[in-house]
């Protein structure tokens, strides 16, 4: 098993500052194991809401848990989003002794409810697939096949691409339903598709709504659900009081490259490097591992209708900072880049590549590899 030190470490500070822990994530991002490799150093009691049995032992909920000490684990709590308010009940009560680790898989629901009955009272940890500084070894293999710790540690590269379209499958058939979302699999699948084709571009709604005959409001309605589910990012645009018409849409990304990699039918890596969407693809491996080390703070990208744009935009220390994101062994700066510098007055500009080497290309421009940019934010 690969150790989770980061997340470990978030997950055990958490714990200590809140009576409730709320770890979030898509289903089979390694929740479960995470929870249980702290648990069993805590002595934890656990239950797992997908068990018939751990529903019974819940049905009143403020008299089970409310007699037990130490941690307490509650495994896919959107099963039984009751517990929310016996939660609420329970760690207001002065002689509460446990601490509550709570988990669920990526839902809109669970985020809703978390915020409206636990406000306050918890805090939230995001859970996602393997990260670049967990498994550095291996970084051209976790972007072909994503972070998901089965499609990453399969056998075979066969053996990944059948893991994740089964995940896709399920996804669609059982856990889009399970959010009390009524839409057609197949409807959603044809939508994921499509939408992998505008993987790194702003959202274009018309466009999409168009290809596939549907509306704009159903188009940001879908994108919402994946949003929603962990499997999507939107990035929002920063507006600058400039005198120049900037981008108002969001960018949109799949979080995990391996899943990007099956809805577009990318089999291996000799096709990843001929696909048309192949440095679209590196952008967005490479802007999900440095916003995932960042403990997921607030960022941005920039772009203008004149053609300037920058990937990342983000503030650390006061600071106005940027990165740019290019497959290109030795990435040169643009115009667009120095344009960024000046309207945004950035301190300081990284551009991120594969490559190994790092160098300054300009007196505030440095070209550094994903991994220095990495280690950088966290």
């Amino acid at each position: 098993m690969i150790p989770r030190v980061n997340y470990t470490e978030r997950v055990e500070t958490a714990l200590e500052r809140a009576p409730v822990t709320t770890l979030l994530g898509p289903r089979q991002c390694g929740k479960t194991t995470l929870a249980r490799a702290i648990g069993s150093e805590r002595g934890a009691t656990h239950f797992d809401l997908e068990s018939v049995p751990d529903q019974r032992r819940l049905e009143n909920p403020e008299l089970v848990l409310g007699s037990l000490e130490g941690l307490v684990v509650l495994d896919e709590i959107q099963r039984l989003p009751e517990l929310f308010n016996a939660l609420r009940v329970l760690v207001d009560r002065p002689g509460n002794r446990a601490r509550f680790l709570v988990l669920g898989s990526a839902s809109p629901d669970i985020v809703k409810n978390v915020s409206q009955t636990l406000a306050g009272r918890t805090e939230i940890v995001e859970l996602t697939g393997f990260g670049l500084e967990e498994i550095g070894f291996a970084a051209d293999r976790l972007w072909l096949r994503g972070g998901f710790p089965r499609s990453f540690l399969a056998d075979s590269e066969q053996d990944s691409r059948a893991w994740r379209e089964g995940f896709v499958r399920t996804f669609l058939e059982r856990d889009v339903p399970e959010l009390g979302i009524r839409i057609p699999a197949v409807a959603m699948r044809r939508f994921s598709t499509m939408l992998a084709h505008f993987h790194g571009q702003t959202l274009n709604a018309s466009a999409i709504a168009r290809s596939l005959g549907i509306s704009d409001k159903t188009v940001r309605s879908y994108l919402d659900i994946l949003t929603g589910a962990f499997m999507v990012r939107q990035l929002e645009p920063w507006h600058e009081n400039l005198r120049k018409r900037q981008v108002k849409s969001p960018k949109i990304y799949f979080r995990d490259s391996g899943l990007l990699h099956g809805l577009l039918e990318i089999p291996d890596r000799h096709a990843l490097l001929g696909h048309p969407r192949l440095g679209a693809s590196w952008e967005g491996f490479a802007l999900e591992q440095v916003v995932s080390a960042m403990g997921h703070p607030r960022v941005y990208f920039w772009s203008t209708h004149g053609g300037a744009e920058l990937d990342l935009f983000f503030f650390q220390g006061g600071e106005r900072l940027g990165m740019e994101f290019k497959f290109s062994e030795a990435p040169a700066v643009t115009k667009s880049m120095r344009v960024a510098m000046q309207d945004l007055d950035l301190s300081h500009l990284w551009i991120v590549h594969p490559g190994r080497k790092a160098y300054l290309a300009d007196e505030r421009i440095t070209v550094i590899p994903l991994a220095d940019a990495v280690r950088l934010v966290e």
